[in-house]
């Protein structure tokens, strides 16, 4: 016995559970419910407005499928086309433009203070080859203990980082504390100590000008600028009227 007509399928589609269409998948052929479509044939040649059963007859009498391409349109737009090779040529374009998508990731190295020449060193070959790979890279200085009393040495083991790198490699976020550690995120480019946006303020940075002392008071009598002038002293003999 034939399904009825909301239940089948075009060429090339499957429904969902429940024989529903799914939501991401065009309507072909008899999931086609409207009486009137405007139709475009296979050459992109406008054929104007007509029923959807001689639309439907003429791609049958093609080989071709009828496919909504544009549901939203007052009538819906249709083309005649191979759905079939429609959805493979699309499955196709989407596979290539994944592969050449390029994720930036974020890889994390770990320093301590007192960190020995041979690990430093080793630790900096994986930060350039993060880069080279086009990613970024966070470089994280761990304190312990009463280490932390001293970050001005955690400031120097990341200073003498981006100072190895500085030929493939800019600051993007300069060093900061974060809980116990020190960090700071540099990315692929050139200049070093360069910052690309600076996030906050950096460990070490200087301190702050101190405030203007504030200017003494005119001598009694004198306006000040742009005021009204000073009562005279107590004790002053004042004129009659």
């Amino acid at each position: 016995m034939r399904p009825p007509d909301s239940q089948q399928s075009g060429p090339g589609q499957k429904p969902g559970p429940g024989g529903q269409q799914r939501s991401n998948e065009l309507r072909v052929n008899r999931r086609i419910r409207v009486k009137e479509v405007f139709v475009i044939d296979a050459d992109g040649q406008k054929l104007g407005v007509v029923q959807t059963d001689d639309a439907l007859k003429r791609a049958m009498e093609l080989g071709l499928d009828l496919v909504e391409v544009n549901p939203m349109s007052r009538p819906p737009v249709c083309k005649l086309m191979d759905y079939g090779k429609y959805k493979y040529d699309q499955k196709k374009k989407a596979a290539v433009a994944k592969k050449n998508q390029k994720i930036i990731e974020l890889k994390e190295v770990k320093l301590r203070p007192k960190t020995d020449d041979h690990d430093f060193n080793f630790k900096v070959d994986h930060i350039r080859r993060f880069l080279g790979e086009g990613n970024k890279a966070k470089v994280t200085i761990m304190f312990r203990g009463r280490e932390i009393t001293h970050p001005e040495i955690g400031k120097q083991v990341l200073d003498r980082v981006i100072e190895s790198v500085k030929d493939i490699a800019m600051m993007e976020q300069f060093p900061r504390m974060e809980g116990r550690n020190m960090y700071m995120i540099i990315a692929p480019g050139k200049g070093g100590v360069r910052p690309v946006t600076p996030a906050g303020p950096s460990a070490g940075a200087p301190a702050a000008a101190a405030p203007q002392a504030p200017r003494p008071p005119p001598p009694a009598g004198r306006p000040p600028e742009g005021g009204v002038p000073s009562a005279p002293p107590q004790g002053s003999p004042s004129r009659g009227p």
